[in-house]
């Protein structure tokens, strides 16, 4: 009897040729669509070779690797933006406390140099009687003014009273006769910054004696009216008013003082200019805007030049040339940054 025959399926039937042509086209060990290994000869599954399992295992994608990458992406670039922020604010804060250091501590340093500079050409046009008796250039000296009950002794009172030249000294505001001359002659001066000449002015009482010298000899007066929040209006025709600010933190009005001449008046120089607009009290020095911007820009090119030298030299070589540079470049912007605050201020 003989054994049964298994016919194949009708879709198992197979073309020898077709056979041997998959056969050549998928080499052993290599995975089907089905995800199944070709079986060898005896029907256990072919062995890899190394060279496939090494292509597999650098061209597979590792499950979550991207997914892992693209977090600490965002972590490094958010850790970049909060240390470019953190270092932003720090060199903001810097400037600004070393502005805030400038405007109170070597303001006063400054003020100090272009007071003894202007004494000497003062004490020189005296002894030779060619001091102004009249309008002269802005910041030039007219007199020397003496408040002994302040403290305030041999201080040059300059010609003009913008924030430019109040902060060489008190200043003449340039519309009013000069001091002991016939009329009403003013000064102002700054209450906190550069050197703060009229500081303790509300200090000063009736009686108190205030003395000017200019070109056309020296002068006495008597405090009559203490300061005020007001312009000072009284009987006196020859007299002397000095102004400056409210505060020595942010003023926000002038105070006055007046005084009244002791013996008689000096004749008047000639005709008195006009007063511009940055003479006014409280007001800020606008054209310095454009050299502030200049001296912003220098300051901005040094420092990006010494950043790139420092990377190309030895940076110890490059921070002892450029620091004095950059020192002197910072200075003359907080010197015209100054000059924008109130000229009482």
């Amino acid at each position: 009897m003989s054994a049964p025959t298994t016919s194949p399926a009708a879709g198992d039937t197979e073309d020898p040729s077709q056979g041997s042509a998959t056969a050549a086209k998928v080499p052993a060990g290599t995975e089907t669509d089905t995800g199944t290994a070709e079986q060898g000869a005896d029907g256990t599954p072919a062995p890899s070779s190394p060279a496939a399992a090494a292509t597999g295992s650098a061209t597979e994608p590792v499950p979550g690797r991207a997914a892992e990458r693209r977090p600490a992406s965002r972590a490094g670039r958010g850790l970049r933006i909060t240390r470019t922020a953190a270092a932003s604010a720090s060199l903001l804060s810097g400037l600004l406390l070393g502005f805030g250091l400038y405007t109170f501590g070597l303001t006063g340093l400054q003020e100090q140099h272009s007071q003894a500079n202007l004494y000497r050409v003062l004490d020189k046009q005296l002894s030779q009687a060619t001091a102004p008796l009249g309008p002269a250039a802005d910041g030039a000296p007219l007199a020397i003014l003496d408040i002994p009950a302040v403290g305030l002794r041999q201080t040059v009172v300059v010609e003009g009273s913008t924030g430019a030249d109040l902060a060489r000294g008190p200043g003449h505001v340039r519309d009013t006769v000069l001091p002991g001359q016939n009329g009403v002659s003013v000064l102002m001066g700054r209450r906190g910054t550069f050197g703060a000449p009229f500081a303790r002015l509300d200090k000063l009482r009736p009686g108190d004696k205030i003395d000017v010298t200019t070109g056309q000899g020296s002068f006495s007066y008597t405090v009559s009216t203490p300061a005020q929040g007001t312009p000072v209006i009284d009987g006196f025709q020859n007299r002397l008013v000095l102004v400056t600010g409210d505060s020595t933190w942010i003023p926000t009005h002038a105070v006055y003082l007046g005084a009244h001449l002791d013996g008689d008046p000096a004749p008047a120089g000639s005709k008195r200019v006009r007063r511009g607009d940055l003479d006014k009290p409280l007001v800020s020095d606008a054209d310095v805007w454009p050299a502030l911007q200049l001296w912003g820009l220098a300051l901005v090119v040094a420092v990006a030049l010494t950043v790139w030298l420092a990377s190309v030299w030895d940076r110890r070589a490059v921070y002892l040339s450029t620091v004095p540079v950059l020192a002197a470049l910072l200075w003359c912007v907080y010197e015209n940054a100054a000059l924008l605050l109130p000229n009482l201020y």
